[in-house]
């Protein structure tokens, strides 16, 4: 209640200065010249009665006159153009006045909205002090997890093919309890059913397996897991397997992404800024790190005290625009080779390694530059099924698409990410450890479910490629076959992507 007492007290002296400074402007007062003019004429006449009792000579008389004279010439001149000075409208006055008081009053608006009154101050000591008092007093893991659980609300109900499998697999799991590799697998199958308590409980019973022979990954893993079982709240539980996987190796990209995230949530950006700056300088780009921490990063420079913090420029590892612009002064011929060369090189290593999203619309909008609009269309359609599940980095290359002439190449975003993309090796070779008709089961269903989302949504060529041996490994070779010849015509006139394919299929046995 004081400082709004003391705000407006102030407010209200200031609106009186200025009223008092506007009425001012318009007050009808004598010049000062007009003062001037009196006492002068009054000197002319102290001139003759002093003349008249003979304490000046006449000479003396006439100097002074002429003096007085020439002042009384000049206060008057002078009182004649303070008369004749224009005086502001009182029109202007009043929208001067009004203008003024909704200022302030405004001010107070402004203040309440925004403003935090009522606030103690905040000096650095108190702001450390409240940072540790944030620290000391984090909810647990299981505090954490039950408010998440709240937020989130009721999961989907998984496929019940799938629902089926996984029920086999922690059977599977709770027969054989000190199974690592079945334990591996229980944690990223729970952890991509939304069931992320039960992910890191296998991932936690994982490590103790391993003990001494844990890696940093497996304690990173583990701090991970439980980080999104609680929305991304780092608890102290979490923050132990962080700093368990840092001390095993303090170059532990996912550890010291999230040490800084609970830095931040702690009301320590200034540790944030210091641990994701480097983190940042590092990469690689296509880090799942990278793209939160550019978004962040900024803002934990202003507040941390470095104002003039610029962040790294993406590296991508195609033809840039410096590139491009270079090319402008070749000849035709010269130019053409040298995009060719840098786009052939980035498809390349796209097509063998991978990439981030803006390396993938750098190609496609290469492509176009040189006109190979059906090739560029094909990138396109590669990258819809790459990205399917990342919204953002679609709409980057969906942005490419569409300067580089591809109409309707606005991304629709997915009703629903598959829950299995595919058995991997580790899965296989975890399965080996199940009975054979569990084996037979599990493998039988993420096949099934890894053809039916390719042929039903498309894939990329290392999808493709992977069906066709898991089908062949199955002994279904017919199927393999027709996998095969679904998809020669999905990457007709790609030839890296067929020689994949089809080095894949030779491997099983259903290609020459």
């Amino acid at each position: 209640m004081l400082f709004w007492i003391t705000t407006a007290a102030l407010v209200a002296l200031v609106a009186l200065l200025l009223g008092l400074a506007l009425m001012r402007g318009r007050a009808e007062g004598e010049p000062a010249a007009a003062y001037d003019l009196r006492v002068y004429r009054d000197q002319l006449r102290d001139v003759e009665r002093d003349l008249a009792r003979g304490v000046l000579t006449s000479t003396e008389a006439e100097r002074l006159k002429l003096e007085i004279s020439r002042r009384v010439l000049d206060a008057d001149r002078a009182v004649a153009a303070a008369v004749a000075a224009p005086r502001a409208p009182k029109g202007g006055t009043i929208v001067a006045a009004l203008g003024g008081a909704a200022l302030l009053a405004s001010a107070f608006v402004l203040y309440e909205r925004l403003g935090a009154p009522g606030f103690a101050d905040q000096p650095m000591a108190g702001r450390l002090a409240l940072a540790n008092e944030l620290y000391d007093n984090r909810p647990s893991q299981d505090e954490a997890e039950k408010t998440a659980l709240a937020e989130r609300g009721d999961l989907p109900a998984p496929d019940p093919r799938f629902a089926e499998l996984m029920e086999k697999l922690r059977k599977a799991v709770a027969d054989r309890p000190n199974d690592v590799q079945g334990l591996e697998l229980l944690a990223r199958n729970e952890a991509g059913i939304g069931n992320y308590h039960d992910a890191w409980q296998a991932q936690r019973r994982v490590v103790a397996l391993k003990g001494a022979a844990a890696t940093d990954a497996d304690y990173a893993t583990l701090a991970e897991l439980m980080i999104v079982a609680t929305n991304g709240f780092v608890t102290p539980d979490a923050e132990t397997a962080l700093a368990q996987a840092m001390e095993k190796n303090p170059a532990n990209g996912t550890a010291r992404y999230y040490i800084g995230l609970m830095m931040a949530q702690n009301g320590r950006a200034d540790r944030a800024f210091r641990i994701w700056a480097p983190l940042l300088e590092e990469g690689p780009e296509d880090a799942p790190w990278i793209a939160p921490i550019r978004a962040n990063i900024e803002s934990l420079a202003w507040i941390a005290g470095d104002t003039e913090y610029t962040p790294p420029a993406p590296i991508g590892g195609g033809p840039s625009a410096a590139d491009m612009a270079a090319a402008a002064d070749m000849s035709p011929e010269d130019r053409q080779a040298m995009i060719r060369t840098m786009v052939d090189g980035l498809n390349d290593r796209l097509a063998n390694e991978g990439g981030t999203a803006a390396d993938w619309a750098k190609l496609i909008g290469a492509l176009g530059v040189l006109g190979e609009t059906d090739r560029a269309g094909a990138i396109w359609t590669e990258a819809q099924g790459i990205f399917a599940t990342r919204p953002e980095d679609l709409a980057t290359i969906a942005a490419a698409a569409d300067q580089a002439g591809l109409t309707g190449a606005a991304p629709t975003p997915p009703a629903a990410a598959p829950a299995l993309k595919g058995p991997t090796a580790e899965q296989m070779q975890s399965a080996a450890e199940m009975s054979p008709e569990d084996r037979q089961a599990m493998i039988r269903g993420m096949v099934d479910g890894l053809h039916d989302r390719l042929t039903s949504e498309g894939g990329t060529a290392a999808e493709w490629a992977q069906l066709i041996g898991a089908l062949a490994n199955l002994g279904d070779s017919a199927a393999a076959a027709e996998a095969l010849t679904r998809a020669e015509a999905a990457f007709d006139g790609r030839p890296d992507d067929l020689a994949q394919i089809r080095t894949a299929a030779r491997a099983a046995g259903v290609a020459p």
